[in-house]
Order: C-alpha cells, then sequence, then structure tokens
C-alpha cells in the first residue's frame, strides 16, 4: 500500500530525492565546513517571505528532525510594513510547508523609505538589530539568514567594482551590539538557480523584497549596483562558466603576501611594515 504525503512532505521529498544534491548536500556541507551549528545552540531561522528565507527554515527544520546535533530552532517573520496580499502569501506558504513560525510587526519600512539616501542600507540595519533583538528575547544564541553563494560572489564583486575594497561575506558572524549572538549562513554553498528550480519545481510562489522603494526602483531598470554586477556576472559567466567559482575560491585562499594593504580587527597592514625582513624573491 503506497504511503500518503502531506504537501509539505511532498515538498520535502523533492529537497532530499530530487534536488539532493544541488539543495540539501550543500546545505549540510556548509554546517559541517564551517561549523555553524553547535550541541545546545538555539537558533533564529530569519524568514522574509522570499524563496531563499523558506527554503532555509524547511532545511533547518529537517536537519533538526534528522540530526544527531541537539538543538532547537525558533522560526521568526517579522513584518516591516508588508501590504496585506504579501503578508497573506508569506503566512500561506509557512502553512503550506508546515514551518510554525512566529509573527511580529515593525515599522521600518515607513522609516527607512522616509530618507532620501540610502533607504535599502538603513533597512537592512534595522532589520538585523530588530531581529536579533526579537531572537535575544526567545533566549536564542544564534540568527540564520537566508544568503546564498549568489550572494556571496556578488557581495564580493560589488565591494571591488564599487567600493574599492576586497571584502567578503563570511559564513558566520558574531554579533558586535548583542553580546552572545552570532549570524550564520546555511546556505552559503547553495547557489540560487537550484532554489528558482527548486520552487517552479514545486508550484511555490515567494514574495520579492516587497517595500515601496524597491517597488519604485524598478520602473528604473540599472538603478541597483547589485543588479548591475549580478548582470555582469551572467554575462561573463558565457565565456568562461567557472567565474563564480573562481570568486568563490579567492576568498578561501586570499595570498596576503601579495597584498599593498589590508585591515584586521579594525587595524592599517602594510606590505611596508616587514618589507626590509622578507627574504628576497626571483623576479
Amino acid at each position: 500500500m503506497s504511503r500518503s504525503f502531506t504537501p509539505a512532505q511532498q515538498i520535502e521529498q523533492t529537497i532530499v530525492r530530487r534536488y539532493h544534491e544541488e539543495l540539501w548536500s550543500p546545505f549540510c556541507k556548509a554546517i559541517k565546513r564551517y561549523a555553524l551549528i553547535q550541541p545546545g545552540d538555539r537558533i533564529a531561522v530569519c524568514i522574509s517571505g522570499g524563496k531563499d528565507s523558506m527554503l532555509l527554515a524547511k532545511l533547518i527544520q529537517m536537519l533538526h528532525r534528522h540530526s544527531e546535533i541537539p538543538f532547537e530552532a525558533r522560526y521568526l517573520v517579522m513584518d516591516p510594513g508588508y501590504a496585506p496580499e504579501n503578508r497573506r502569501r508569506v503566512e500561506e506558504n509557512a502553512r503550506r510547508l508546515e514551518i510554525p513560525c512566529t509573527v511580529f510587526d515593525s515599522d521600518i519600512f515607513e522609516v527607512a523609505n522616509a530618507q532620501e539616501k540610502n533607504p535599502c542600507f538603513l533597512c537592512a540595519r534595522m532589520l538585523r538589530g530588530c531581529l536579533y533583538k526579537k531572537a535575544q528575547a526567545l533566549g536564542c544564541n544564534k540568527i540564520a539568514l537566508g544568503h546564498h553563494f549568489d550572494d556571496v560572489i556578488g557581495t564580493t564583486v560589488m565591494g571591488m567594482f564599487c567600493g574599492g575594497q576586497l571584502q567578503a561575506m563570511i559564513p558566520k558572524l558574531k554579533s558586535k551590539n548583542f553580546p552572545g549572538m552570532e549570524l550564520i549562513r546555511p546556505l552559503y554553498l547553495v547557489h540560487e538557480e537550484h532554489i528558482v528550480a527548486w520552487a517552479k519545481a514545486n508550484g511555490l510562489e515567494f514574495i520579492q523584497c516587497a517595500c515601496r522603494f524597491t517597488e519604485n526602483s524598478a520602473k528604473h531598470p540599472g538603478g541597483s549596483k547589485r543588479l548591475e554586477i549580478k548582470n555582469l556576472l551572467k554575462e561573463l559567466k558565457k565565456t568562461n562558466p567557472h567565474i563564480e567559482d573562481n570568486v568563490f575560491a579567492s576568498i578561501h585562499t586570499c595570498q596576503l603576501d601579495t597584498l599593498v594593504g589590508w585591515k584586521c580587527r579594525g587595524r592599517e597592514y602594510s606590505f611596508l611594515d616587514d618589507y626590509d625582513e622578507r627574504r628576497q624573491e626571483p623576479c
């Protein structure tokens, strides 16, 4: 007699079978490679309602069910001022995926959109702060965000091309403003195209950023530097299919003795600091 699966269980089956190598395997690999989860952790999985955070929540839920590492997970949805239809979509998707969410409200969109300069930067900082505060109030010591492989590559290249600095997005980060709290990125090795394919295969439709500023910006193509970099990488991949993997490898194998200058823990360093003590290299 064949077993009958709920819609959520059917979606889980696509993760462990159809997209095992694309989703489940790199997710587990990142957790192990970067030591993202430790015994006794209480993790607040932060859900924006987009495809990345929703997949993250489902993966964490599945891991919690089967992992030998004892940890707890809470699933947080912060409504920063979504339109009613977007809030409804988030809640419906959570129910379909059988993710038990704690929903709380804030006015972050209203505050950030009132700023003429860098509203997205302000919005991101406020969102992060609110999530840390709520997670801490729930007794959690970590928050998990849905940044994936493509976000890592985009951030690295954008820092070079637009910010004049070599700076990567690391897999985990200790909070400066919330002692004892840590941010982790379990989708660090998961490619966005595979998340999109999984969502389409299951007929799942998720919200985008959904703020007023983003909606207005969408009317002016090219207004987003991150999108510009994303399109540039897409174009470069046509002649160099390994370009993203090479960028990713470079942030794991940085050769400090070939850099002119660098910063570490707020201190600046120069190749001149120990230049006279270095041995002579062949030209």
